[in-house]
């Protein structure tokens, strides 16, 4: 397959300034940050991410080294599991709708692929909706600079962390919030506030908690 096209029409670069990142200037900036892309837990979000080039190069990476410590067959469950974890740690926002519906299908090929590959006879249904529910919720249509939905609400993103075996924690916050942790010190509006020595920033209350659940029933829960 030859490298996507950059631009779709004048039209949608005249409107929306719409010009996509080539594969090669994709991968030298991602070189920038090697061991980031490399390390399946690590948060991206891309704030304009059009269809998907920058997220969908970072989720190859990620799959690949996840392949490398769990693709024996005796350790399935836990390639599985860290297959899933590399998608919910992948967020982005993009102001066309096109766009991010393209997006996401973009990613769940790539994982789906790679999880078929992998274990094909073990391949669980459960899973792949799961999957896909996890991109409705981390690539979002909206506006990065405004940090609101296209309907105007502000951008929400869900955090999945693991806790204990198979049971994830869900908690959303909003974006608007969370980059204001990043920006400020805390101050007497921010007592409530944690402070979060991976990120080095200061993490809001979460809008919404969900109960744990089994990281392939997250949509039940929805």
């Amino acid at each position: 397959m030859g490298e996507r096209k950059q631009i779709k029409s004048r039209h949608r670069v005249t409107d929306y300034g719409e010009v996509f990142t080539s594969e090669r200037e994709v991968n030298a900036m991602l070189e920038l940050v090697k061991n980031e892309t490399e390390r399946i837990e690590s948060r991206f979000l891309e704030p304009a991410c059009g269809d998907g080039n920058f997220l969908a190069e970072i989720l190859r990476r990620k799959l690949a080294v996840t392949k490398k410590k769990y693709g024996n067959p005796l350790t399935w469950p836990d390639y599985e599991m860290w297959s899933v974890i590399a998608v919910m740690n992948i967020y982005g926002v993009e102001f066309l709708v096109d766009n991010a519906a393209t997006c996401r299908e973009r990613l769940f090929r790539i994982w789906d692929k790679a999880y078929s590959a992998s274990r094909s006879k073990d391949a669980d249904d459960d899973c792949r909706e799961a999957v896909r529910y996890i991109l409705e919720c981390n690539i979002l249509c909206g506006d990065a600079l405004t940090l609101k939905q296209n309907n105007g609400n502000p951008i929400i993103f869900a955090e999945w962390s693991f806790v204990g075996g198979t049971k994830v924690k869900r908690r959303d916050f909003r974006l608007d919030e969370m980059l204001d942790g990043h920006t400020i010190n805390k101050n007497l509006f921010m007592l409530d506030w944690e402070y979060d020595e991976e990120i080095s920033a200061y993490i809001p209350k979460p809008i919404k908690e969900y109960p744990l659940m089994d990281y392939k029933r997250v949509r039940e829960h929805g």
